[in-house]
């Protein structure tokens, strides 16, 4: 069975909203991603190099597929631009994006059946709504954070709304030479 990972980049205290705050930008009022030291840059690749598929939320895959496919922005421009995406939404797409599928239905009962398939695993990136529906629904099966080192009292946060209570297991935690800490955790065995 498929591994599904959900993978954010969030302050100290869990905002969500605009990494570019919590990793200094090259300039935070250009659109793009985040600027990331290099163990940042190992560590993400390293994730992306285990994921044949992502499952977007309609909000980011407006906005990545204004960027990404003109972006140089490496490892994680070719990533993106070349993986299987699967976007959840309600509404026909308004841009295309090559690799991209619509989502029908409930969210959970797709990604409970992509899980089924024997390739590589499945990434959740940004797509804060369908994360936290993910969650809750128990079918996520690691969650990697890259947590700057600020603090935002702006913004959404990950974790915000849900409900009752899940105990994780650390797996890993790494801090790099930015001062970012990125932690892996599983759902506790027992």
């Amino acid at each position: 069975m498929r591994k599904l990972v959900v993978y954010t980049l969030t302050s100290l205290d869990g905002a969500v909203e605009d990494p570019r705050r919590y990793f200094q930008p090259v300039d935070a009022n250009v659109p793009g991603p985040p600027s990331f030291d290099p163990d940042m840059d190992r560590l993400e690749r390293a994730l992306i190099d285990t994921q044949d598929a992502v499952v977007l939320g309609r909000r980011t895959y407006d906005e990545w597929s204004r960027y990404w496919p003109t972006s140089d922005e490496q490892p994680f421009a070719d990533f993106i631009n070349g993986v299987r995406k699967y976007v959840v939404t309600s509404t026909p797409l308004e841009r295309e994006w090559p690799g991209t599928e619509v989502v029908d239905g409930p969210p959970t009962d797709f990604v409970a059946r992509l899980k089924q398939g024997a390739v590589g695993d499945i990434g959740v990136h940004g797509s804060i709504t369908l994360a936290r529906s993910l969650i809750a629904a128990g079918l996520v099966d690691e969650l990697q954070l890259a947590v700057g080192p600020v603090l935002d009292a702006e913004g959404p946060r990950l974790f915000e709304g849900l409900t009752g209570w899940q105990r994780l297991e650390l797996v890993d935690a790494t801090s790099t030479s930015g001062g970012t800490v990125w932690l892996t955790y599983r759902p506790a065995t027992g």
